[in-house]
């Protein structure tokens, strides 16, 4: 997975800020995490309060940016050795890449969503959020949230192997959402729900497949020295598997529960980002249709 090292990064799509941050209400963070289904699952079966991972209502005084990319990640080369250019460079070839597929479907102006990242706690407009909540889309504000500490906790508590392309498909994950809310897919879809054939475990699967989409055209958006190799895509395969319900919920209550799945099973998320992969086709990513 190396960035060519002459091409340009445009830093302003990626916003590094401290932890901490007031509360304000408006949304349901959308989240493609292992610890956003453990908050989820906590929630729903333990009688823990959604609102004390993710808050709502009270006044906001949102935590200002500490500090950003713009100094350091300015070149390729800059996101081949730094964790936070490399995400500067996969959301930027991420966003040019679905610019150019909203082009070219007649799907309207594709409108860049800016990934913040965090430590701790973050204000966002679907409310305050905690590093236990994972990556998430928040639709109220078309933001991507993101502690690079959930990496770590990827691989340390949920068995991924890890990786750079691990990282990236959780990113490329986050930005299938943006663009489900940007078709008015997430409209469509209703509200939160949960079960095996649920609208949420169908948004997480299409979300997935986006992710794979990106992947196979990844190249093309001029961002990449070559395309992503076989061991590549086995971090993500990997990474996807790890976030499965029913790996997550195996982990944390020692069964699956079928009827409060919200993300898919692990063969499912596998399946799904393997389908936008190999067919590089977001129309093959239709998981409303059908068995999933």
């Amino acid at each position: 997975m190396d960035f060519r090292d002459d091409v340009d990064l445009d830093s302003s799509q990626v916003e590094n800020r401290g932890g901490g941050g007031g509360i304000r209400g408006g949304g349901l963070a959308i989240g493609g995490g292992a610890a956003g289904i453990i908050a989820l699952i906590a929630a729903l079966i333990f009688g823990i309060n959604p609102g004390d991972i993710v808050g709502g209502g009270g006044d906001t005084t949102g935590a200002q940016p500490t500090s950003d990319t713009s100094q350091d990640c300015k070149k390729g080369s800059d996101a081949d050795k730094s964790e936070d250019c490399r995400v500067v460079g996969v959301v930027n070839s991420i966003q040019a890449y679905w610019k150019d597929a909203f082009d070219k479907a007649g799907n309207g102006q594709y409108t860049p969503a800016k990934t913040i990242l965090f430590s701790q706690a973050v204000d966002t407009g679907c409310g305050q959020a905690t590093s236990a909540v994972g990556p998430f889309y928040c639709p109220s504000d078309k933001q991507v949230y993101l502690d690079l500490s959930f990496f770590d906790e990827l691989e340390s508590k949920f068995g991924a192997k890890g990786g750079p392309f691990a990282q990236a498909y959780v990113i490329a994950h986050e930005y299938g959402h943006h663009v489900q809310d940007l078709l008015g897919t997430m409209d469509k879809a209703g509200g939160n729900s949960q079960g095996a054939d649920s609208a949420s475990v169908r948004l997480e699967l299409q979300a997935d497949c986006y992710g794979g989409v990106w992947a196979n055209n990844a190249v093309d958006t001029g961002f990449y020295e070559k395309p992503f190799t076989d061991a590549d895509i086995q971090e993500a395969l990997d990474a996807a598997a790890a976030v499965g319900d029913d790996r997550i919920q195996e982990k944390t209550q020692g069964r699956a529960d079928p009827e409060s799945f919200t993300h898919g099973t692990a063969a499912q998320r596998t399946k799904w980002f393997s389908t936008g992969y190999k067919s590089g086709d977001p129309g093959k990513c239709d998981t409303f249709s059908g068995g999933i």
